[in-house]
């Protein structure tokens, strides 16, 4: 096997001193142009690949930020992702990614890993299955940045970057009502997760609004997935529903192939919308109506905030804050009751 290229070995090339060439390769302004440039050319063309592992220990600095979400197959938090990326290369970094399958021991394994990795800041959500904050409380011990998006918890005083699952959830279920439905079913997630519960008081709230009544047999709990929509729909199609309000896409998804398993009509019989803006809703038949929730921001503005802490002398003041992104209603075909009565 081929040995990898050190500094050693331009510096043999180039037959100048190692100590040269390592202040050369991080354009220290006391080595001439020339030499930088000849330095650089030659690294280029040996392949030379530099060993941050080694800088890392003698900077201190891993120039790593550990990125933890529940589930890689979820577009949201690829796109959410994707934000931090951007920001993150903009400034040097690279990010280590770890899914917990929305599993508690997996969520600790993956504090641990990026621990190990020696990590300088933790972009995390928290997954479905977390109720004990501990290993998240022990990187603030360690005085290792954590920054929360989407699931946060307010508890731990660390930062975080949201949208407001309240209005989302209003406006998603105002739209149905708009839209002629007064019999609107809602299939809930956890409510132990803050956004889950937040989504079903911003349904509660927008039919007392409107002045109708909330009804606990339309108000069904499962586990946010297309199997569970599935299963919560079929027990909600035996109490007459005309529209159903679900906790995400997903479970929206699966409330779909139950209503029309059961042959009925969306959105003339049962009008649906979701949350969150999946990439499938807008290909499915029919489109489906969901709550974007700027996951590219989302994504951009918490790496930012990592950088603020990381170059704040008043970290403490960073700790408290709280942004929270405005949801927007995405109105597709399997709501829009009023103008579609004969679709399907």
């Amino acid at each position: 096997m081929q040995q990898s290229v050190t500094i050693n070995d331009i510096a043999k090339e180039l037959k100048i001193a190692v100590a040269t060439v390592s202040r050369a390769l991080n354009d220290h302004p006391a080595v001439k142009e020339s030499t930088r440039r000849a330095v650089k050319q030659t690294a280029k063309r040996l392949n030379y690949q530099p060993n941050t592992i080694a800088a890392s220990l003698r900077s201190g600095r891993s120039k790593i930020i550990g990125v933890l979400i529940p589930s890689a197959e979820i577009n949201f938090f690829g796109s959410v992702i994707h934000g931090i990326e951007k920001v993150m290369s903009n400034n040097g970094y690279n990010v280590l990614i770890y899914q917990s399958n929305e599993l508690y021991e997996f969520e600790k394994k993956g504090i641990e890993t990026f621990l190990r990795s020696r990590v300088e800041g933790v972009l995390a959500s928290i997954s479905k299955e977390t109720i004990n904050l501990d290993h998240y409380a022990a990187l603030k011990k360690r005085n290792v940045p954590l920054i929360l998006f989407d699931r946060a918890n307010d508890a731990l005083g660390v930062p975080s970057v949201v949208v407001d699952d309240y209005r989302g959830a209003f406006a998603a279920t105002s739209h149905l009502i708009q839209q002629g439905c007064r019999r609107i079913a809602h299939i809930g997630g956890q409510q132990h997760v803050a956004i889950f519960n937040q989504r079903l008081r911003g349904y509660i709230d927008a039919l007392n609004v409107y002045n109708i009544p909330v009804e606990d047999d339309l108000i069904v709990y499962g586990k946010v997935s297309i199997q569970s929509g599935k299963e919560c729909m079929q027990v909600l199609l035996e109490r007459d529903p005309d529209a159903v309000f679900a906790v995400e896409d997903f479970t929206a998804l699966g409330a779909i192939q139950a209503i029309k398993a059961a042959g009925k009509k969306i959105p003339h019989d049962i009008a649906v919308a979701g949350f969150a803006n999946e990439a499938f809703g807008e290909y499915i038949t029919p489109s489906l109506t969901t709550v974007n929730q700027q996951t590219g921001r989302m994504g951009e503005e918490a790496a930012k905030l990592f950088f603020e802490i990381l170059n704040s002398k008043n970290k403490d003041a960073l700790y408290a804050r709280k942004l929270v992104l405005e949801p927007q209603l995405v109105s597709r075909e399997s709501s829009l009751k009023i103008k579609n009565n004969d679709d399907e």
